[in-house]
């Protein structure tokens, strides 16, 4: 009996001990990858903002990433599918509403359409051929989406929740890819957490806050003829500097409103 548990546990060792985690990791990067784009979007519909968006960004994730269910499923790594056909769908249904806020320009299009085109003829030759293209899939890519985000001023659209789902996705297909000697996922892993952490970095030093609207300052300005016979009315006359808000008409109200009628020979006047 003793024999016989030895055996079943030897077994049992040797059975845990042939588990790959690598092949763990297409199954993690699959969970990263579904929900991915779905905070831009849902923000993007919430707030209506695209400060910092790029519309080709979110095109070109799309198109890739049909590219490369093309590619995963040539390779047989099958899970694989599920990340890739999540972000073809998210990614294009992003950039499709992208388009209806910053339109691409004519150049932009013929872009897309010249690298869609790169794409399916590679696909058309071969696997290896196909993922070579892939190669610069991703930096092609994110270039716009971090031109865009660094040129933008308050980049506030952007919604931290994406990227950092992107940056575990790529860093697990970096470590994949490493592990299984796989050039095109290597590259892809590198690009991906090196524009995700650019990305992460633009959004975190910008504050993610809009710009603060200018606050009108105003001074008294009083006419050599005025006679300061009232020292209570002279304390109301005074408005305090930078009224909230900024608005010059709410700041010209509340000004009126705390001074009382104001003198023939008295003006209110912007200070410069």
């Amino acid at each position: 009996m003793t024999a016989e548990v030895g055996n079943t546990y030897s077994g049992g060792a040797a059975q845990t001990a042939t588990i790959d985690p690598i092949a763990v990791l297409p199954v993690l990067a699959a969970g990263f990858a579904v929900p991915q784009f779905v905070p831009q979007i849902r923000k993007l519909h919430r707030t209506d903002d695209a400060a910092g968006l790029s519309a080709s960004w979110a095109l070109l994730t799309g198109i890739n990433n049909a590219a490369w269910f093309g590619y995963f499923a040539a390779s047989r790594y099958w899970f694989a599918l599920i990340p890739a056909t999540s972000a073809a769908l998210l990614g294009g249904c992003l950039g499709i509403m992208l388009t209806r806020r910053r339109p691409v320009s004519p150049r932009g299009w013929m872009a897309i359409g010249a690298w869609t085109v790169v794409l399916g003829a590679a696909a058309a030759v071969d696997r290896r051929l196909l993922g070579a293209t892939l190669t610069g899939a991703f930096l092609i890519q994110v270039i716009p989406a971090v031109t865009t985000a660094y040129r933008t001023r308050h980049p506030t659209g952007i919604a931290r929740g994406t990227w950092r789902l992107i940056l575990a996705e790529v860093s697990c297909w970096a470590t994949f890819g490493a592990a299984k000697r796989d050039g095109p996922l290597v590259i892809l892993g590198t690009t991906g957490v090196i524009s995700a952490l650019l990305m992460l970095h633009r959004a975190r030093t910008s504050g993610n806050q809009p710009a603060e609207r200018g606050v009108q300052r105003f001074v008294l300005v009083r006419s050599p003829g005025a006679q300061n016979t009232d020292p209570t009315r002279e304390r109301r006359r005074h408005i305090e500097d930078g009224l909230a808000g900024g608005d010059q008409l709410l700041g010209e109200q509340i000004g009126r409103a705390r001074r009382g009628p104001p003198a023939e020979t008295d003006r209110v006047r912007p200070a410069r």
